[in-house]
């Protein structure tokens, strides 16, 4: 199959892309700022795979534009995408009673408005080929988190569209479903997260333990494959028990 993964030059969007390409897969990746970071991330794919057609695109996700243009280039190099991830994520970190219309916005544009723009995009030529999997990257965080409410309602907002392509799509052999992530040892991570919650995690979390990328990206190449078909509108946590943050 053909993935279409945004925001695949680091953390869990690399190891998406990784995992699909070992399955088996072809991939087509976004990046925004960081191009050497995404060369690197095609050679890691080729090297462990020769065979696959893996590009990386430069693409914003919060202009329409942009993700039509890209959108248009990708089905020019890989035909068709059958599955998309919407992984692309950023977080501004403050308290609500001081965040910037600006801070609200960057957030909020980025991690639910980009990937209705992607969703879009693809749908049309999914319902040609009556099949897509689109799998949506949340968080913990959408049940609330301190200092966070951007990030927050971002990824609650991704809960409400998947399922609402799962309700408009279904029947045309389209299946769109939410993973939730607990804490992971991400660029994101590591600069977003106090030591204090760092600390909570691990004392509370009942595997005693932060998440390994292996353990995320391998349920989302699972929510692409044919054991999953009737897999649709569900959020699935990958959080090691551990489902509220505080």
């Amino acid at each position: 199959m053909n993935f279409f993964v945004t925001g695949g030059s680091r953390g869990i969007g690399e190891a998406i892309v990784l995992q699909a390409v070992q399955e088996g897969n072809d991939v087509a990746f976004t990046y925004l700022e960081q191009a050497d970071r995404a060369a690197c991330v095609v050679e890691r794919a080729k090297t462990a795979r020769p065979s696959a057609l893996v590009k990386a695109y430069q693409m914003d996700i919060r202009n329409s534009a942009s993700v039509e243009e890209t959108g248009d280039q990708v089905l020019a190099d890989f035909e068709n995408i059958d599955v998309v991830v919407c992984n692309a994520g950023i977080n501004r970190l403050n308290l609500l009673v001081q965040m910037s219309d600006e801070e609200w916005d960057d957030v909020v544009r980025t991690n639910l408005t980009g990937s209705f723009y992607v969703a879009r995009y693809f749908l049309p030529s999914m319902m040609a080929q009556r099949f897509g999997r689109f799998v949506l990257v949340s968080s913990i965080g959408y049940a609330g988190i301190t200092g966070q409410a951007n990030y927050c309602a971002s990824k609650a907002g991704l809960h409400g569209l998947a399922s609402a392509i799962a309700k408009e799509y279904g029947r045309r052999g389209i299946t769109a479903n939410v993973i939730v992530p607990g804490f992971f040892d991400t660029d994101m991570s590591r600069d977003g997260t106090s030591v204090v919650n760092k600390e909570f995690w691990k004392q509370y979390c009942p595997l005693g333990r932060t998440g390994e990328l292996g353990e995320i990206s391998k349920v989302v190449t699972f929510l692409t494959s044919a054991g999953a078909g009737f897999i649709n509108g569900q959020a699935i946590p990958v959080n090691g028990g551990l489902d509220w943050a505080p």
